[in-house]
């Protein structure tokens, strides 16, 4: 037998692992697409725009913000536009991008999470409903079938299981593994927006003491 005359053995409940696996392929590429997309230097990124605000060049590092990929450049690029207002103004907006780009970091991802957890129940569920129909056809039969006939049976209801963690496992391996970039991103989001905060507030201070003197 070939694969897929052996998935075709394990009855109509393969269409929806072969759906949940479609799924997970999926989101799995969209969201290495996106991460990859979203890969800066961060320590780089942040000590540019520091040395820009500090230089007063605050228009030339918001172009630096806005042109640069990735959730930090666009919590920056939203504090920095906001770098002539009082500090709760800019907490407000940093906070409301960081919330933004925090959705989209996590999109999709509980999808993921339902499909790893659905799939060996699914395949579960299958293996029961064919146990159930090969005793069906042993009680038919009025109990005169050989252990080959119900070892069939058996083994082709047990396919749906197999295939169910064969689903379920790898896509809950990379829903964890997506779900540590992701609190990775987050933790490197508000290192910088703190880090861009004190910065703006340090400038600003300066800026009203010389205006003082």
């Amino acid at each position: 037998m070939s694969l897929f005359q052996i998935l075709v053995k394990g009855g109509f409940m393969m269409i929806p692992l072969a759906i949940c696996s479609v799924i997970a392929i999926t989101i799995l590429i969209e969201r290495l697409i996106t991460l990859r997309k979203m890969k800066i230097n961060t320590n780089t990124f942040v000590l540019q725009v520091k040395n820009m605000l500090l230089r007063g060049r605050v228009e030339d590092a918001i172009m630096l913000a806005k042109n640069t990929p990735g959730p930090i450049a666009k919590i920056s690029a939203a504090g920095l536009a906001k770098h002539n207002k009082p500090r709760e103004e800019i907490k407000d907006s940093i906070e409301a991008a960081a919330k933004s780009q925090v959705y989209h970091l996590e999109r999709n991802l509980g999808v993921l999470g339902t499909v790893a957890a659905i799939s060996p129940l699914i395949g579960f569920l299958g293996t029961v409903t064919g146990m159930i129909k090969a005793f069906m056809q042993v009680q038919n039969l009025g109990g005169s079938v050989d252990a080959s006939v119900l070892a069939g049976g058996i083994w082709e209801a047990l396919i749906t299981t197999a295939t169910g963690l064969a689903v379920g496992i790898p896509a809950l391996i990379f829903y964890n593994w997506l779900q540590a970039k992701v609190s990775n991103h987050v933790f490197e989001m508000q290192e910088s927006s703190t880090e861009l905060m004190d910065t703006l507030l340090e400038k600003e201070e300066a800026h009203a003491d010389r205006n003082l003197a």
